[in-house]
Order: C-alpha cells, then structure tokens, then sequence
C-alpha cells in the first residue's frame, strides 16, 4: 500500500466514541459523543447482502485512511455528514505512526 498525500485525504471526519450507562436493570445504553474532526481518505471494499432476523440487510465495507492518531479501535464510529461508519478495526500497517488504516462497515440509516 503506498502512502497518501495529505491532498488525498480530502474527506473530513468526525470521530465518535462510545459512552456507556447503566440502564437500571443490569444492562447498559451505549451513546456517542463527537471527538475530535480528522481528515481521511475512503475506499469502498465490498458491498454485501445478509438475512438478519429473515430480513435482507445490506452491508456495505470500507478502508477509510487517516493521520496517524493513539488511540483509535473498534467500537469507535466515523461520521461523514449524514453517513456513519462503525469502526471494526483500525492499524497502523507499516508502523510508522504515519497513518492509521480502519476497516469499517456502513450503518444504515
């Protein structure tokens, strides 16, 4: 994989974690809160059809291409205007600390 200009990364980002409270019956709910905004490039993978619950629901994979950043892993969501992107995996490939790759999957709206 070669590396990116920074001109290559032209999408903007927002990075969501995850924030996790009790729901009073040994349960949790799981929010997000917009972090910090990053610049990145995407590419699509591959896009697939599953059953869930004998219902077809797409599901639709990508490498989104960041500045390297700590701290990043799956969990976390990517935000790109009204598309969101649940991160699966996030690496440094080279280790450099030059770019951090993420594998994510599209969530539907």
């Amino acid at each position: 994989m070669r590396p990116l200009s920074v001109g290559a990364r032209g999408r903007r980002f927002v990075l969501e974690m995850p924030v996790e409270t009790p729901d009073g019956f040994g349960g949790v709910l799981r929010s997000y809160v917009a972090g910090p905004q990053l610049w990145g490039a995407i590419e699509l993978l591959r896009g697939s059809e599953r059953f869930v619950a004998a219902r077809a629901e797409q599901a639709v994979t990508h490498r989104v291409t960041l500045r390297y950043r700590e701290g990043v892993s799956g969990g976390m969501r990517l935000v790109r205007g009204l598309r969101r992107f649940a991160i699966r995996s996030a690496s440094d490939p080279d280790g450099t600390r030059k770019r951090l790759v993420c594998l994510v999957e599209e969530i539907a709206p």
